[in-house]
């Protein structure tokens, strides 16, 4: 992606928790023509090593879905990972020869896909998936027939991501200091994405 360097966010733990408090991913691969072929789905971050290190995503799509197929055959993807984002206005600043932007948090990974095949593997995927998203439903699954869960086990394409490069884009105008108490005023008091904004401008920094 576009990274002006003042965007480039240096600390890995940034892109982490993005990855986990906003798993529902695209995973983005070539067509047999070339083109961009993208899946929504939620990814799994296993737990890394120091410094970002190490990276393993988990997550399956149908077996229908030529997504599978073209793993298997180009498994080097991207994932991305959208935080919080809004609209700025150009008003938070004190002069009037500016113009609107939009403020984001992203992370783009290229990653290598590899299946998981076994039945064991997959039901440990599926478990950390349910853990993550419904660890009510954890009993559920387990009380399922056995016939039945190999029925949808067989249903599904599962695999490992890992990352082999990592970027991150914490946008926030950290390069336009005089806007920020106006832009912050304004976050703060806005919608839940605005307002996750905020959080991020005092977490770096950037308000009083």
């Amino acid at each position: 992606m576009y990274l002006p360097p003042q965007f480039a966010a240096q600390d890995a733990a940034i892109a982490l928790e993005l990855m986990r408090t906003h798993p529902f991913a695209s995973l983005i691969s070539t067509d047999d023509e070339g083109l961009p072929f993208v899946t929504h789905l939620p990814l799994h971050l296993v737990e890394a090593g120091t410094a970002g290190q190490d990276i393993v995503l988990l997550g399956h799509v149908a077996r229908p879905n030529p997504h599978a197929k073209f793993l298997l055959e180009r498994p080097r993807a991207v994932v991305t990972f959208m935080g919080p984002h809004a609209y700025m206005t150009p008003r938070v600043y004190p002069d009037l020869a500016r113009v609107p932007t939009w403020n984001y948090l992203a992370v783009h990974g290229t990653v290598h896909a590899t299946p998981v095949e076994s039945f064991d593997d997959k039901d440990r995927l599926l478990k950390h998936l349910i853990h993550d998203h419904d660890p009510a439903y954890a009993d559920q699954w387990r009380g399922l027939d056995e016939d039945f869960q190999h029925k949808l086990m067989r249903g599904i394409v599962a695999f490992e991501l890992r990352v082999t490069d990592l970027q991150c884009k914490v946008k926030l105008n950290q390069h336009r200091p005089e806007s920020h108490a106006a832009m912050h005023a304004a976050y703060a008091a806005g919608n839940p994405d605005e307002k996750a904004l905020a959080g991020w401008m005092r977490r770096l920094g950037m308000a009083v």
